[in-house]
This record gives structure tokens, C-alpha cells and sequence, in this order.
């Protein structure tokens, strides 16, 4: 028996939609990276980009557990000293709710290479809005 290994000329990748209302962000975004990832589909290869594009509608209508609305923050640095900054998760919901999904499916892909060719395919918008018709997605369901 000898294991398979997709190339990267044999992936055939789908769009998928996923509305984010009412889900919980630690939840949507793992499900966001699993299908980015590829490891849905039985060709799943560690080394090789066999995900799929992913569109994620309504970011503004994502939910918290617990306390974390008020107490979430998100921090950045400009690398110059005392350059740390810090915004609160109400605030980036209310300003760049996008940046939100961005950053959690971000931290749940690699960091490197691959991640970064991985994180070009998730687009991520505000309403339900976006302009990716042409590409005839498909609505990707699960419980959150």
C-alpha cells in the first residue's frame, strides 16, 4: 500500500458561503480553517494546499460566549518601542467586523508558507453582500 499524495495541478477547489449570524467566532473559524485547509475532503495533503475558497457573509452579526464582548481585546505593534497598541472587541466590531474572522481563522492555519497562500482564499464581508456570483458558491452548513 502506498500512500497518496495530491499535486497541486490534480486539487479542484469550490467556493463555499458561510453565513456568520449568530455563530460563535471560536466555532465558525475553526470550521473557516478546516475548509481552507482542504481536510474535509479525502485528498487532504499536510504539504499542499488542497483547500477550497471560502466567503464569509454577515461578519458583523458574530457572537461571544461569557463576558467577551466587553472584555476581548486585540493587540498590535508597530515595532518601535512603546508601539503596543490594543483595541477592544466591541470597537472592531463596530469598525472592521471583517478583521474580526481574519484574525481568529488566521491563528488556526500555519504560520508559514503554506498558511500564507492558505489565508489569500478567505473573504470575508460586513453584510450580506459580496461579489463573488460568478463563481457560483455553495452554502456550507453547520450547527454552532
Amino acid at each position: 500500500m502506498t500512500t497518496y499524495m495530491a499535486k497541486p495541478s490534480e486539487v479542484v477547489r469550490k467556493w463555499y458561503i458561510v453565513d456568520a449570524t449568530d455563530k460563535t467566532l471560536g466555532r465558525l473559524a475553526t470550521e473557516v480553517a478546516t475548509l481552507l485547509r482542504g481536510k474535509h475532503k479525502p485528498i487532504f495533503t499536510p504539504h499542499v494546499d488542497t483547500g477550497d475558497h471560502v466567503i464569509v457573509i454577515n461578519a458583523e452579526k458574530v457572537k461571544l460566549t461569557g463576558k467577551k464582548m466587553a472584555q476581548k481585546k486585540y493587540y498590535r505593534h508597530s515595532r518601535f518601542p512603546g508601539g503596543l497598541k490594543e483595541i477592544s472587541f466591541e470597537t472592531l466590531l463596530q469598525k472592521h467586523p471583517e478583521r474580526i474572522i481574519e484574525v481568529a481563522v488566521k491563528g488556526m492555519i500555519p504560520h508559514n508558507r503554506l498558511g500564507r497562500q492558505v489565508i489569500k482564499k478567505l473573504k470575508v464581508y460586513r453584510g450580506p453582500e459580496h461579489p463573488h456570483q460568478a463563481q457560483k458558491p455553495e452554502v456550507w452548513e453547520f450547527e454552532a
